[in-house]
């Protein structure tokens, strides 16, 4: 006896997917930024020191004499003289007076006159540099700094970020199918 069959033939469908990445890009640019340092305000003053050198009596010395010095000098000198010759005048007169002492006064006045002294010789050294008078006025220096603060100015900048959202799509690779046949 023949029984009929009943035969079912299936195919699976089989799905398949398109996928598209998603693409995320992300640029932070650096931050703008702008720093200035003023330069520091200086204020200086100085006193000049000062040098005063008296070189009047070294410089006699070695008679480099102003001419109001050597005048002066002269003029005394000359006084000087003056009363030696009124002196020694006056000592001759008195001499003169007592001759009836007795005695050679003529021939000891004549020999006074005339005696010469001998002029002295040797080295002199001229230019005492001790005698070069020196005055120092110390001078001073003020620095006054003041500093600046530095000016920073800062701009952030916002990130560039661009975003593609990627895509899924599905499709049929195969198509399910059912095929039913009947034996007998």
């Amino acid at each position: 006896m023949n029984i009929p069959q009943l035969q079912i033939q299936t195919t699976r469908g089989k799905l398949g997917l398109q996928i598209d990445k998603p693409v995320q890009e992300i640029e932070q640019p650096k931050a703008t930024q702008q720093i200035e340092q003023p330069a520091a305000i200086l204020e200086m003053s100085t006193t000049r020191p000062q040098l005063s050198i008296d070189t009047t009596e070294n410089r006699a010395d070695l008679d480099l004499k102003s001419a109001i010095r050597r005048g002066d000098e002269n003029a005394q000198y000359g006084v000087q003289q003056l009363m030696e010759g009124i002196a020694r005048r006056a000592q001759e007169g008195q001499q003169l007076v007592r001759i009836e002492d007795g005695g050679n006064v003529l021939a000891d006045l004549s020999k006074q006159i005339t005696e010469i002294d001998p002029a002295p010789i040797g080295i002199r050294f001229v230019g005492n540099r001790l005698k070069v008078k020196t005055n120092i006025t110390a001078g001073s220096l003020t620095i006054n700094a003041t500093p600046q603060k530095p000016t920073h100015d800062v701009q952030v900048n916002k990130p560039i970020h661009t975003y593609t959202p990627g895509k899924v799509s599905g499709h049929a690779k195969q198509y399910p199918s059912i095929q039913i046949d009947w034996q007998v």
